[in-house]
């Protein structure tokens, strides 16, 4: 018996098994950002010089995305999801040895260039779901992302702890990603989700990513919105573990991590945003998101010094960061099967890219202005996506008032034929 979300066809647990990989999988890009400060005390280096490790994670997954997920559009899924099992768990494991800062930097780039699956997962579940079912199926997959990306700075903070070096980390998520190699590929597809007609090259897949910016609209809208609220998500996580270790908070590694177990309720309350979507619109998700994420910068910066205020931000932002993500991606994945991967691929890069942005002015926001330099930088990437979302309604309704009134002339011709069409018929 399958999900009722789910196609008869589709294996019993797949929903659970997804969410579970892709909470381990986006895990390794989060889990050394409550560890920059040990990591800089390892290598002693400054905290603007670690913070590179947390950078690069974001611009491998970038570009992963790129060079990646496309082939989820024209490969087999099981084969792909095999190979990128196995060069993450070998990225970390070299991670965990790394002798430098910069090595150990190459290293994070790989491992996140290749942890794509998330976002090989996401159009594969769309594509696995029953109609009218998307945004269910993709609030319970995207709710294990955001727990990932919030857990994995928990653990990897206790694990640091617990051992004394961040090295252990690196080690644990290896050995966590390499399970999932006996589990995850016998769940995905033996083919593409729409394997239909010739498959393409590589080479056209990549060079159709441009056209699919200028002909998809909502592409466009989701790209922008994903983009600047994850700069904002990026950067408060990026700098939390800075702020928190300095006076007068001065907490531990642990402690910082377990911020990202406090965030949980926000992440599973987002999980209904998925039925919100369904039910509601896109658009009105999207403003939903962008509230909670407003909120959480206020608190952030009238209480900042206040670990209470902390954590119910994070609970906000982690609401806010997610639905708005559920909202965008249900938007793009209304388009035909065969090409979802590829819109999955740009609308990521733009959200990753606007994540690495985001890590990196707020490290520099950071060093030059302290807390505040954070809120304000976050505070400013809201405002871009809130002016992004305005716009785009006051299109919309001006759109849908012209096509009212056209609309309206039609159906007035189409009386004035009618009524002529009577009288003659009278004649």
């Amino acid at each position: 018996m399958t999900s009722p979300a789910t196609r008869p066809d589709v294996k019993r647990g797949t929903i659970p098994v997804f969410a579970t990989a892709t909470a381990i999988t986006v895990s390794n890009i989060y889990f050394t950002q409550p560890l920059l400060d040990e990591i800089a005390r390892g290598f002693h280096t400054s905290s603007s010089t670690a913070a590179l490790v947390a950078t690069t994670g974001q611009i491998g997954y970038a570009l992963g995305i790129i060079a990646i997920v496309p082939l989820a559009d024209g490969v087999r899924l099981r084969r792909l999801s095999t190979l990128l099992l196995v060069v993450t768990a070998a990225a970390l494991l070299a991670g965990a040895a790394a002798p430098s800062i910069a090595l150990l930097s190459m290293a994070t780039l790989v491992l996140s260039a290749s942890t794509v699956l998330p976002q090989v997962i996401m159009p594969t579940i769309v594509s696995m779901a029953t109609p009218g079912h998307a945004g269910r199926v993709l609030g319970a997959v995207g709710t294990g992302l955001t727990m990932g990306a919030l857990l994995s700075r928990t653990a990897s903070g206790l694990i640091a702890e617990a051992t004394g070096t961040w090295r252990a980390g690196f080690a644990v998520a290896a050995v966590a990603t390499g399970a999932l190699l006996l589990v995850l590929p016998r769940y995905m597809p033996a083919e593409p989700p729409s394997p239909a007609g010739p498959r393409q090259s590589y080479l056209r897949l990549l060079a159709s990513l441009p056209r699919l910016v200028t002909e998809h609209a909502p592409l466009r809208l989701s790209a922008a919105l994903g983009a600047t609220v994850f700069a904002a998500f990026s950067a408060f996580w990026s700098s939390l573990a800075f702020h928190l270790t300095e006076a007068p908070i001065a907490l531990g590694p642990a402690v910082i991590g377990l911020f990202g177990l406090f965030s949980v309720p926000g992440a599973l309350a987002a999980r209904y945003s998925g039925r919100l979507t369904d039910r509601w619109g896109a658009r009105r998700v999207n403003a939903l998101a962008l509230t909670s994420t407003l909120l959480a910068f206020a608190l952030f910066g009238f209480a900042g010094q206040s670990l209470i205020a902390l954590a119910v931000g994070c609970n906000l932002l982690g609401y806010g960061t997610t639905s708005g993500q559920i909202a965008n991606q249900a938007r793009i994945f209304g388009a035909q099967p065969a090409i979802r991967a590829r819109l999955n691929t740009v609308y990521i890069f733009a959200v990753f890219a606007g994540g690495a942005l985001g890590s990196a002015v707020a490290g520099v926001m950071f060093s030059a202005f302290g807390w505040g330099g954070v809120v304000g930088s976050g505070l400013g990437f809201v405002l871009l996506a809130g002016i992004v979302l305005v716009r785009h309604a006051v299109h919309v309704r001006r759109g849908g008032d012209r096509t009212a009134v056209v609309a309206g002339a039609v159906r007035e011709e189409e009386d004035i034929r009618n009524r002529a069409a009577i009288s003659a018929s009278w004649e």
